[in-house]
């Protein structure tokens, strides 16, 4: 553990990558896809001697400033690892060029879900299962780094409650001395504590899939897509499988761990559990969630009601479920969409609100959880300062309570959580520039981009009629994306930190 600790984090994620290439060539060997088997394999060889030979070159190398390495890692583990998972990608796929490759690993590792491969059909299951796997490992870099390498920098969401008793309110780690005070014993720390959680929980999705009727192969990629929130799917999303509504009760369950890190970071003490009950993220999202619900139910019964639908009550039922199901997943940036979703629209008569579905995965879930978007703290803290705001109009001497916490909230966090808005927004603006510049069209943009930034791909197939499909966009257009997925991902003022000069200076 010493030698492993001594080693940059950049070849530490390139070995962990080289040792998951042999996970498919399992599933490959048991249906004998010989091809998909010996590229995993002859890959998985190559890069394990390669990660040998880096760390055996790079170890014990000192870094002056550690914070900085280790954010430039995450850049690097984002924009460099897709170039090495793609190798075995492109070497079972007939016919793929190596730039397609790319783009399918930096959709998969970004947890976005983007997929130049509409029919499931022209992937063997091995492909599938690294896709998910791929998704799913980039998921747990996220728990990890978000708590380990962000919250210290006050980035990543932690800025809206930086200050004192902010890390304490958060989670995150505190003031220490030796190994675990410094970003590297974090990460070991924390991935020592979140690995047997991350992985059990998954297990745990897996065997409820496989009671509820679904197959291996899609119960495993199904479970690892809603804990990384990836939306990555063997058979073309939930309706392909054979699980049915059972199987999406239990999709849906397993949402609440990317409205909070409070799910995931429980302990058996009491205390634990009502700080859940009162955790402001997810109380948060459970408003919006059910508003957008009961809003798309209404919208549905008048639509039926309007055009004299029959069985409107099972119909009701069904109607509900989809939207509860749908809303969810998209507000958690998962992208799964319900069974029951199509049949809502048939029985109401109604087109598909896509852009419903886009301001949903722009709130996004919740900090340090795999969910992209604005993230709901920061929508709880416009929020909080908007009602403050309000009541000040009415009571213009009042004094606004709660403790220091909440008005910090309200004041400094509000401010910050704006600026980030902002800067979304004009990431939204140069993402969609730069689309039509590809010769893209406006409202196709606008989706693409969307989905990008919040790394909900699935976003463009469910939100438009006919659905966009991202083969048949252009290389240009592309690289674009994966960009705008990069971003999406690491987050703006996390680059914006490594462009500020006081951040390299020692």
């Amino acid at each position: 553990m010493r030698r492993l600790y001594d080693l940059p984090f950049l070849v530490i994620l390139m070995g962990i990558g080289a040792l998951a290439m042999f996970l498919p060539v399992g599933v490959a060997l048991a249906e004998r896809d010989w091809l998909t088997a010996r590229s995993f394999f002859y890959s998985g060889l190559l890069f394990s001697v390669l990660a040998a030979v880096l760390g055996l070159a790079t170890i014990g190398n000192r870094v002056t400033n550690q914070a900085r390495s280790h954010l430039l890692a995450m850049l690097g583990f984002y924009g460099l690892m897709p170039l090495m998972l793609a190798v075995p990608f492109v070497e079972a796929v007939p016919d793929a060029r190596y730039l397609d490759g790319y783009f399918e690993m930096i959709s998969s590792l970004t947890t976005t879900g983007a997929t130049l491969y509409d029919d499931p059909a022209t992937l063997s299951s091995g492909l599938h299962l690294w896709r998910a796997l791929v998704g799913w490992l980039g998921g747990f870099f996220i728990w990890v780094t978000a708590i380990s390498i962000l919250a210290p920098m006050n980035l990543g969401g932690f800025e809206v409650t930086a200050g004192p008793g902010g890390a304490r309110q958060l989670g995150a780690a505190g003031p220490g001395t030796g190994r675990a005070a410094d970003p590297r014993g974090r990460l070991l720390r924390f991935a020592r504590r979140f690995a047997p959680i991350y992985l059990g929980l998954t297990a745990s999705l897996w065997v409820l899939m496989l009671l509820a009727g679904e197959g291996p192969l899609v119960a495993a990629c199904h479970a690892m897509s809603v804990l990384a929130t990836s939306g990555i799917s063997p058979v073309g999303g939930v309706p392909g499988g054979q699980s049915g509504f059972a199987g999406e009760l239990f999709l849906w369950g397993f949402f609440i761990f990317a409205f909070t890190r409070q799910s995931f970071m429980l302990d058996l003490r009491p205390e634990s559990w009502r700080a859940l009950s009162t955790d402001m993220e997810l109380r948060m999202g459970v408003v919006i969630a059910w508003a957008v619900t009961l809003f798309l139910f209404s919208r549905h019964w008048l639509g039926a009601y309007e055009g004299g639908a029959d069985d409107s009550g099972l119909a009701a039922l069904r109607a509900l479920w989809g939207a509860v199901f749908t809303v969810t997943s998209f507000l958690t940036t998962t992208g799964f969409v319900s069974a029951d979703w199509a049949e809502a629209q048939t029985w109401s008569g109604l087109a598909t609100p896509g852009l419903i579905l886009v301001g949903l995965a722009v709130f996004g879930g919740g900090v340090a959880t795999t969910a992209g978007g604005v993230k709901l703290l920061r929508i709880y803290a416009l929020y909080k300062h908007g009602v403050r705001e309000m009541e000040k109009l009415i009571h213009p001497s009042s004094v606004g309570g709660a403790g220091a916490f909440a008005r910090r909230i309200r004041r400094e966090g509000a401010q910050i959580a704006f600026v980030f808005f902002m800067l979304f927004a004009l990431s939204v603006a140069v993402t969609m520039v730069a689309l039509g510049a590809a010769g893209i069209g406006f409202d196709a943009a606008m989706v693409l981009t969307v989905a990008a930034l919040t790394t909900t791909g699935p976003l463009a197939a469910a939100t438009t009629e006919p659905a966009l499909s991202y083969a048949t966009l252009g290389d240009g257009a592309r690289m674009v994306l994966a960009a705008a997925m990069v971003v999406g991902r690491l987050e703006t003022l996390a680059i914006i930190a490594l462009l500020n000069p006081e951040f390299w200076r020692n």
